[in-house]
């Protein structure tokens, strides 16, 4: 189970609490900025436009992130106040993911930087490199086309036939799959790993 890390290499536990708390709190904000974006008071009437991861995640999902590696958040939202129908519930369904990728990118950008002795005295490399492969697998894994995952919703405007699954079994079955295989959640990793060796180059993480 991930909580052995905290043993065996409790810097690198504590950082991939600190990376996944700190980018589903910003994934669950976007969802909350682009549903207000659409009209939908929703996430400012029931509290949730809060940095509080707890707001966000639950402790439930907090406590199962050190347990297990695995978290989950929520924003409250109401598509029929959405101004632009089904538009709108792409644009806040895909918010959230996108937020992951900008997150992403913005880690990759900063470790470019890290030849400036004064940022890299702030930032450890490998701190960065985790936070950007951590954020481009959140953005690959919400894009899965599976309920209740973000991409399920935006596929599911896009190809209406696919709703009446949001309604079934197949959800949790794909789930469960998703988390019984591990290699699956390895390879997303992997795949983002590969983008991101790319974007840098030759470069590396620094210590």
């Amino acid at each position: 189970m991930f909580i052995q890390t905290l043993i065996t290499d409790p810097i690198h536990f504590f950082r991939i609490v600190v990376i996944v708390i700190f980018s589903i709190t910003l994934h669950e904000l976007a969802h909350g900025w682009a549903a207000m974006s659409q009209g939908d008071n929703t996430p400012q009437q029931t509290g949730h436009l809060t940095l509080n991861p707890v707001v966000h995640m639950g402790k439930e999902s907090i406590i199962f992130l050190c347990l297990m590696g695995i978290a989950w958040g929520q924003m409250p939202v109401n598509p029929s106040k959405f101004r632009s129908g089904k538009l709108g519930n792409i644009l806040v369904s895909a918010a959230g993911p996108l937020s992951n990728l900008a997150l992403g990118i913005l880690f990759i950008g900063m470790l470019k930087f890290l030849s400036n002795p004064s940022l890299s005295e702030l930032f450890s490399g490998e701190f960065l490199y985790l936070a950007a492969q951590i954020n481009l697998t959140l953005f690959l894994f919400n894009l899965l086309p599976i309920p209740p995952l973000d991409g399920f919703h935006v596929f599911s405007e896009i190809f209406p036939q696919l709703k009446p699954l949001q309604y079934s079994q197949f959800g949790v079955f794909a789930m469960m799959l998703l988390f019984i295989i591990p290699e699956f959640g390895t390879g997303l990793s992997d795949i983002a790993h590969l983008v991101m060796q790319s974007a840098l180059g030759e470069e590396s993480p620094v210590s």
